[in-house]
């Protein structure tokens, strides 16, 4: 940690980008200024972003405060929860080797497909006639 007690990390997923602020406390999530149950309303976005966290066993010695910009919800999530990974491996050595261990530090490269020029999308093509 450094002086201020304060760890900066940036995780990333698909268009998503999220900057995370980790500092020691009681366990409080706030992402966008708002708290984590209000800002990501589905479970299932919780539990994604709560994973590192319990596998690392820190939930309440962290208070963990998010920016996250563009790309979905989903994505939002995988990148606070890559974000989040990244920050609690900066405290220790032996969290790291869990949170590598359970794959949460690596980076998730699928992106969108760009959609190509005589073509209706990344792979779809227009009709073809023969006459």
């Amino acid at each position: 940690m450094t002086a201020q007690n304060t760890i900066w990390a940036t995780g990333r997923r698909k268009r998503a980008i999220a900057r995370v602020r980790l500092m020691t406390g009681s366990g409080d999530i706030q992402v966008n200024k708002k708290p984590l149950e209000e800002y990501f309303d589905r479970p299932t976005l919780k539990m994604l972003i709560m994973q590192p966290i319990e596998a690392a066993n820190v939930a309440n010695k962290f208070n963990i405060i998010a920016t996250v910009k563009g790309g979905g919800k989903s994505g939002q999530a995988g990148a606070l929860r890559h974000g989040i990974s990244r920050a609690i491996a900066l405290t220790g050595e032996e969290l790291r080797i869990i949170l590598r261990k359970k794959g949460f530090l690596t980076r998730d490269p699928r992106k969108k497909e760009r959609k190509k020029y005589g073509q209706k999308g990344a792979r779809k093509k227009f009709q073809w006639t023969k006459r």
